[in-house]
């Protein structure tokens, strides 16, 4: 359909929208004056990834359109653990886990989106401020009398589970009321209306608007996004090395703009429209020219976005220098006092986790010092070479 809202036009001209509650209600609500929208990270790990980018950038273009967005911390749902896309329960964290991972993440949305006391100012908050506060009979018959297990059971987070003969935990159930009950209670203290998250949680987004109908008797809506994946059908977050983090801590700002440089041709166009700020029209220029140079742009504007202008360039500055030969700044460094062995070089530069994994990927031809590949692990490198993991992992070894 055609939009009259500029965030909802917004969404559909770029990709965003797989599944949404009453268009039409909706559009005209965001038509004519400022909503309130939440989207919730749970906090199961010390950063998110990039897989969780899509609805980071909801969030934006929501308060970029004049609308308020509310980033909602799980750390009561984290605590409950959200069966949606697992074959098993997820490991249980204990209060401090969850805390520190809490205090790793939320540095991440300061990028993207503008905290504060303004009407269109983001708010964050955290669900076990009333999650862990719930007593267990009033609950059920307040909220839990307003679920039915038929309609439960038949929700995907449920039902692709039974259907593998996976075992789902009572705790797991529950997920879904909690996650409605949360949209309820940003409703009621936040006049939240809207809550968007990507399509595996369909049933609990339509379970908390539901909810909101039945005991407030207000509209709410819910919008999803279609499951990102690149050309070759690998999940967004995800490469053969692991997660793909926001954190720099654990990536380092080179290593995730050249993750983006590394783009596969075809994910070129739609990743600018998902995870950069360009204009459409600025995108179809940039796609009107040499395939590499786009990549080079997509990556520095994704990067600029989630680790500062002054780290994305210097990322592509880096990426100039060593590719023509050179070595740049950001790469990642070992110092060590003498040369060491090849071995050692690749453990110290975070390319392999032990000497065994290092051993496996000289013997695989994966390893180069200087260009040339490595085969002999007994191989010394010291001060001022560069030793390359792959095609695309490349470190310096200084001196102490």
């Amino acid at each position: 359909m055609t939009f009259a809202s500029p965030f909802l036009a917004t969404l559909e001209s770029r990709g965003f929208i797989h599944q949404l509650t009453d268009a039409g209600a909706l559009d005209a609500a965001a038509a004519e004056g400022m909503i309130t929208g939440y989207i919730g990270f749970d906090c199961t790990g010390p950063s998110l990834h990039i897989g969780h980018l899509v609805s980071i950038m909801m969030l934006r273009h929501l308060q970029a359109a004049g609308h308020r967005p509310i980033v909602v911390m799980g750390g009561g749902t984290t605590k409950v653990g959200d069966p949606s896309g697992k074959d098993d329960a997820r490991p249980l964290l204990d209060d401090a886990a969850i805390a520190a991972n809490m205090a790793s993440i939320r540095t991440a949305f300061e990028r993207f989106v503008v905290f504060g006391d303004g009407p269109s100012d983001a708010v964050m908050v955290n669900n076990d401020d009333w999650l862990s506060t719930i007593s267990y009979v009033p609950f059920l018959r307040e909220i839990g009398r307003h679920f039915s297990i038929n309609r439960m059971l038949t929700f995907d987070s449920v039902r692709l589970r039974l259907d593998r003969e996976q075992p789902l935990s009572f705790l797991e159930f529950n997920y879904m009321i909690v996650q409605a009950y949360d949209f309820l209670e940003l409703n009621r203290r936040f006049g939240c209306v809207l809550q968007m998250g990507g399509s595996d949680q369909w049933g609990n987004i339509v379970g908390g608007a539901d909810l909101i109908r039945r005991v407030e008797g207000r509209q709410a809506w819910g919008l999803t996004t279609p499951l990102i994946t690149r050309a070759d059908g690998s999940k967004m977050g995800k490469t053969a090395a692991g997660a793909v983090w926001l954190n720099r801590d654990l990536l380092p700002d080179f290593d995730y703009w050249q993750l983006w440089r590394n783009t596969d041709d075809r994910d070129v166009a739609r990743f600018l429209k998902l995870f950069t700020d360009l204009s459409l029209a600025e995108i179809d220029g940039v796609m009107a020219g040499d395939i590499n140079a786009a990549k080079v742009r997509l990556a520095t504007e994704a990067t600029a976005l989630c680790r500062g202008q002054e780290a994305a360039d210097a990322a592509a500055a880096t990426a100039a220098a060593t590719f023509g030969g050179g070595a740049g700044e950001a790469l990642p460094k070992f110092a060590v006092a003498e040369p060491v062995t090849i071995l050692d070089a690749l453990v110290g530069l975070g390319f392999a986790a032990s000497k065994g994994e290092a051993r496996r990927l000289v013997a695989g031809g994966g390893a180069r010092v200087d260009g040339e590949a490595v085969v002999d692990e007994g191989v010394m490198v010291g001060p001022g070479g560069k030793v390359s993991a792959g095609k695309k992992r490349h470190g310096l070894i200084i001196a102490v």
